[in-house]
């Protein structure tokens, strides 16, 4: 009888530098760098180690996009917890780097039907959380009179930084900017910031791998 194979430790240090390095190499070159021999040179290490902690390659890219997907719900979370709920899931699709990911991991869910299933996952606890934080403040939205449903407000906050993160990946940008700017003052409108509150950065075209 065979025993069964050994692998690393999911708490290890060295699984962590990995998949760091396994999630740099798919920012700057696409999921299809993400390889044992990429992730080696990026690391430092021999292939056979990078195999040590995943066996296989689909166990790399799956523990990859679970941790983006962990980190991304913890970061939505606090920022629920901390600003008016709609600026709060805008600014946190926005972010460059965060976009920039999420267009890899569903580029790489085409091909991928484990990720596929992971990814739909967490959009639909992602949506179910945004619309929790939106319901509690419902009436402060009706009282504006620029009133939408929030559950497509919602999709809209979402999914706009992750198409302009994909257009821009092929030199498309059209239209992005006043996008944004409507989207900008609509918030405004429906959420107004405080007085005293510095206005955050608006999350500009999100700027894949060159």
């Amino acid at each position: 009888m065979t025993s069964p194979r050994r692998v690393g430790a999911v708490t290890s240090k060295t699984r962590v530098l990995l998949l760091d390095c396994a999630e740099n190499l798919m920012l700057e070159q696409g999921y299809a760098a993400v390889t044992y021999r990429g992730v080696a040179a990026q690391a430092g290490v021999t292939s056979g180690l990078v195999q040590y902690y995943f066996p296989t390659l689909d166990d790399l890219l799956v523990a990859l996009v679970r941790r983006g997907i962990e980190h991304s719900m913890a970061r939505l979370a606090t920022s629920l917890e901390t600003s008016p709920p709609l600026r709060a899931v805008w600014e946190h699709a926005g972010d460059k780097t965060r976009a920039a990911l999420m267009a890899e991991f569903m580029a790489l869910a085409n091909h991928h039907k484990t990720i596929r299933t992971e990814l739909a996952k967490a959009g639909e606890q992602t949506r179910e959380l945004a619309l929790a934080a939106v319901s509690e403040r419902s009436s402060d939205y009706r009282r504006s009179s620029a009133t939408a449903p929030p559950e497509a407000l919602i999709f809209l906050m979402i999914s706009t930084p992750r198409m302009i993160a994909m257009e821009e990946t092929v030199g498309l940008s059209t239209f992005h900017a006043e996008t944004i700017d409507f989207i900008e003052r609509y918030l405004d409108k429906v959420e107004p910031r405080a007085a005293n509150s510095d206005k955050g950065p608006k999350p500009p075209p999100a700027t894949t791998r060159e």
